[in-house]
């Protein structure tokens, strides 16, 4: 039977943590160095830096200016704490280097095209539901060329939330019993399928961003899987397909 499948981008078909990570300990070393003498930890700078860009995303969803504005705020925040006086030249160089995390290549999950490949060969319709900016977004699809997988499917939405999934769902006429979504994110690719009444399956990373750790309390009405790796999704979708009794 035909399913109709919801992948997301960022650190389920392609790497993105790991970049932001990179960036957040040149970050933390740069103001650990200019904080040395002011009592101020390597901890308490991450942790101002995680509630700061969290608070952004809530507030204004996957932009790509609030996570280097969380650098620049965090760094006025212990300027004002400790009365080190403000630099424009190192506010500066931390938006550039908040910036820079978006210029880095597309790097693909092992097994992203052979995975994509048997589920498009099956005769599955395939779609990319990802968060973030449009231009930033659509650069990643092209230099992966996931085009040729994903055609006019796409979908970009700066909030990813339960009303962005219902939204999609609706417009585009799915039948939910036959659709997926895959994700690496409980808060923005889980619980939004769930509540829609979907299926899903949870790709887990080793290195999740807290943003993306919460609990989990719905009910699924249909299959709800967790995988460590791409290439045991189709298995397991013909597998649930093949074995799921007819609806009564």
């Amino acid at each position: 039977m035909k399913q109709h499948i919801l992948f997301d981008l960022d650190d389920t078909l392609i790497y993105c943590n790991k970049y932001f990570y990179h960036i957040i300990d040149q970050f933390s070393d740069a103001m650990s160095a200019w904080f040395r003498g002011y009592d101020v930890s390597s901890e308490e700078i991450r942790s101002k830096q995680t509630e700061i860009d969290i608070a952004g995303v809530q507030a204004v969803g996957f932009t790509s200016e609030h996570f280097p504005q969380s650098f620049v705020d965090t760094y006025h925040y212990f300027s004002d704490l400790t009365g080190r006086p403000r630099s424009v030249i190192e506010s500066d160089f931390l938006w550039k280097l908040g910036r820079s995390v978006y210029e880095h290549e597309v790097e693909p999950y092992p097994f992203m095209e052979e995975t994509l490949d048997r589920l498009a060969s099956s005769g599955h319709e395939l779609h990319l539901y990802t968060g973030g900016e449009l231009l930033i977004q659509h650069r990643k699809i092209k230099q992966m060329q996931l085009e040729r997988y994903f055609d006019s499917r796409i979908y970009v939405r700066s909030h990813k939330n339960i009303q962005a999934m219902e939204d999609i769902l609706t417009e585009g006429g799915f039948e939910r019993d036959c659709t997926w979504m895959i994700g690496n994110s409980i808060r923005t690719d889980v619980i939004p399928a769930l509540t829609t009444g979907i299926n899903a399956i949870h790709m887990k990373s080793e290195s999740e961003w807290v943003y993306n750790i919460v609990g989990i309390d719905v009910e699924p009405k249909g299959a709800f899987f967790t995988l460590h790796q791409l290439r045991d999704i189709p298995d397991k979708i013909h597998d649930y397909v093949q074995n799921r009794q007819p609806l009564s």
